[in-house]
């Protein structure tokens, strides 16, 4: 039964990695066009941490023999919400959207009633619930106790970079919708 988990965890990932090539084709678009990135150091660690979840938590998933459980099932169910947060915001930010921390040129705010209800949903509703889900998933109560408090760590100072650029140059810039 592992091996189906670690399946869909494979599955999912490389739903990810679709969603990083809108990334990169928006992050060569954003500099083309004169955007800067901001917080590369902290978009290094955030990505590192990612793709450390994603191998520590099929192994102990296969280490547990870990079966489809309630635990499972709602990891799953938390993945499959993540994943269409990410695509809703993906297409809410559109060309803009980008793993990394870019602002185009005059970069305003969208005034999306998403945006303003929950401040950084990619982060919350998408991140913070795709990586519950795959320790619930995967049972991967080690590598999640292990990784969650440094994955909130960089988070965290993700969060505080993006508001002092929000706060600093995106809502002076007015806004888009």
């Amino acid at each position: 039964m592992s091996y189906m988990i670690c399946a869909v965890v494979a599955l999912i990932f490389v739903i990810r990695l679709a969603f990083l090539k809108i990334s990169i084709k928006n992050e060569k678009a954003i500099l083309a066009n004169g955007g800067k990135e901001y917080g590369a150091a902290n978009s290094k660690r955030i990505t590192i941490l990612h793709i450390l979840f994603y191998a520590a938590a099929p192994v102990e998933a296969v280490a547990r023999n870990a079966q489809l459980d309630a635990f499972s099932w709602a990891g799953l169910v938390l993945m499959a919400f993540s994943m269409i947060m990410l695509y809703v915001v993906v297409n809410l930010l559109s060309g803009i959207w980008t793993v990394k921390l870019m602002l185009v040129k005059n970069h305003k705010f969208n005034n999306h009633w998403l945006f303003r209800v929950v401040k950084h949903p990619n982060y919350f509703l998408n991140i913070v619930a795709e990586l519950t889900g795959l320790v619930l998933l995967c049972h991967a109560w080690y590598a999640g106790s292990v990784l969650a408090p440094l994955y909130a760590v960089v988070l965290f100072l993700r969060i505080k970079e993006e508001n002092a650029l929000l706060r600093d140059v995106i809502i002076p810039n007015g806004i888009s919708n």
